[in-house]
């Protein structure tokens, strides 16, 4: 069978079991079994080698049985850079790029700013702000071990100098970690109410549970960034949930004076931010 054969068979069998993006995912799976490119697979009529024919049903299997493709194909691309992806760490997600927008829209300006990215997982919002602001010094907290093996090869891949990794709890608070004052706090915490996780689509079920427990109404960790993170930063930026917006949004108005909601690409509600932190002046802040 040549890779256009493989490729139909792979698109059949992933459509068969109720894949959505099937054409895709059959296509970037068969480039990752076989180390070929898109227009390999259109233009050439040798037969694939069985290696790689093996490699490829195996793929297929893993990902009918519900793994994230995600995982299968070992990285995924977040704010145009690729990021190792794998069990035991949060999948990143485009909506999530707002973050680094924001981020970046804030503090391009500033000769020397400190970020803070708590829940850091990949190090997708904080490595893609560090790359994207050389200038800046950027704190990555995360406490899952199998997370934070992750989040030192993404380091290593995007080859990021001005990045500090830290392993530990955001409950402990910043106090635990001796960190200075941050100009940006960014995070993307676990906020799916506990008892919604069983509801979750199959794929979302395979990434840990510790990255997408929020507790009881999903806040917990927003009540605790509120508390004892945010009266050490001057702006922030947090992604939660679209029902979330308004909750997540009374939280930091008890840190800033300015504080909007802003919409994905779908047009959701999917991040709040802070600005013009209380009991400073206003006009010495960012925005």
């Amino acid at each position: 069978m040549t890779l256009r054969d493989w490729l139909r068979t792979g698109q059949t069998r992933l459509a068969q079991a109720g894949i959505d993006n099937s054409a895709a995912e059959a296509r970037w799976l068969l480039e990752s079994a076989a180390g070929c490119t898109q227009t390999e697979i259109l233009l050439s009529d040798a037969p694939v080698a069985s290696a790689a024919a093996d490699t490829y049903a195996a793929l297929l299997e893993r990902r009918i049985a519900g793994a994230p493709v995600q995982y299968l194909l070992g990285e995924w691309e977040f704010c145009g850079f690729s990021f190792a992806v794998g069990e035991g760490v949060l999948i990143p997600r485009p909506e999530t790029e707002l973050l680094v927008e924001f981020a970046v829209q804030l503090l391009a300006a500033h000769p020397a700013p400190v970020i803070f990215d708590l829940c850091a997982g990949t190090g997708c919002v904080g490595l893609s702000a560090a790359k994207l602001l050389p200038h800046a010094r950027v704190y990555l907290l995360e406490k899952e071990p199998d997370a934070f093996v992750y989040l030192e090869e993404n380091r290593r891949r995007l080859d990021v100098e001005n990045a500090v990794l830290l392993q530990g709890d955001l409950f402990d608070g910043p106090a635990a970690f001796s960190l200075p004052r941050a100009d940006l706090l960014l995070s993307n915490p676990p906020y799916i109410a506990s008892a919604e996780l069983p509801a979750l689509q199959r794929e979302v079920r395979r990434e840990p549970a510790s990255a997408l427990d929020g507790g009881a109404d999903g806040l917990d960790f927003y009540r605790a960034i509120a508390k004892d993170w945010l009266p050490l930063c001057d702006a922030a930026a947090l992604e939660c949930g679209e029902t979330q917006t308004d909750a997540v949004a009374n939280l930091l108005r008890i840190s800033f004076h300015s504080v909007a909601v802003r919409r994905d690409l779908n047009g959701l509600p999917r991040a709040v931010t802070g600005t013009h932190p209380v009991g400073k002046d206003v006009s010495c802040s960012y925005n």
